[in-house]
């Protein structure tokens, strides 16, 4: 039995322009409605997962900052996870790289990140891997930005504490996501799942991939997955 989803945003509950898909929402409201626990775990920052939570309607918890953030419920700690300054670290080098070329790095919210750092994709990927080979971090891609990350620090340790918090344990969660920085969430909850827009080695990381893309796809695992649902109670309101 199941009783708690955790899921991506971006590319997972979204279009591929990153507009909510309204189906998604409702399906989320409905799960929260019957009891169950309804997580976004995302790259985004505290602030924007908690605007999120209060405007779809779940009970304020949510995982930030790509595992480096996490709180449950609107009145919960904030509990961070990941190591700014070794990030710091990391993105001074590689702004230093790509200055000395006549590029300028477009921050993403760099002042309400507590964990993690982020970037536009306006470089490449690998470059920038190459270019901190040496240092403690983590370079991801999740098709939206490219973030640092300390290492060790994900959705799926996140995901522990978290679920901990809870009183619950990983495996009570079904996990949907798309990216590659999804894998550590899905292989950690009880049951991954990924949409059918995700690259070759999240699908192999999964227990199903949708037939359906995006927020479609999240909608068609929630109905296929809904009977293996046990409502929880709790006391955190919206």
């Amino acid at each position: 039995m199941l009783r708690a989803l955790l899921t991506d945003v971006d590319g997972t509950i979204t279009d591929p322009s990153r507009r909510i898909n309204t189906a998604a929402i409702e399906s989320i409201r409905v799960l929260q409605e019957q009891g169950v626990e309804v997580v976004f775990a995302s790259g985004n920052t505290a602030c924007f997962m908690d605007a999120l939570c209060k405007m779809v309607g779940t009970r304020g918890t949510f995982i930030a900052e790509n595992g480096g953030v996490f709180r449950v419920g609107y009145t919960g700690t904030l509990r961070i996870t990941g190591d700014q300054a070794v990030c710091r670290r990391a993105l001074g080098v590689v702004q230093s790289h790509y200055r000395a070329r006549g590029i300028e790095l477009e921050l993403y919210s760099p002042t309400y990140r507590f964990a993690d750092l982020a970037f536009a994709r306006t470089v490449p990927v690998g470059e920038v891997k190459t270019l901190l080979k040496d240092h403690p971090v983590e370079v991801l891609d999740t098709g939206f930005a490219i973030h640092l990350q300390s290492q060790g620090v994900n959705k799926g340790t996140a995901l522990v504490p978290l679920a901990q918090e809870m009183e619950l344990s990983p495996s009570d969660f079904l996990a949907i996501g798309d990216s590659l920085n999804d894998i550590p969430m899905l292989t950690t909850a009880g049951i991954g799942v990924t949409v059918a827009n995700a690259p070759p080695d999240v699908k192999a990381a999964a227990q199903y991939v949708t037939e359906k893309e995006f927020g479609n796809g999240f909608v068609e695992a929630v109905e296929k997955y809904v009977p293996y649902f046990r409502a929880m109670k709790r006391s955190t309101t919206i």
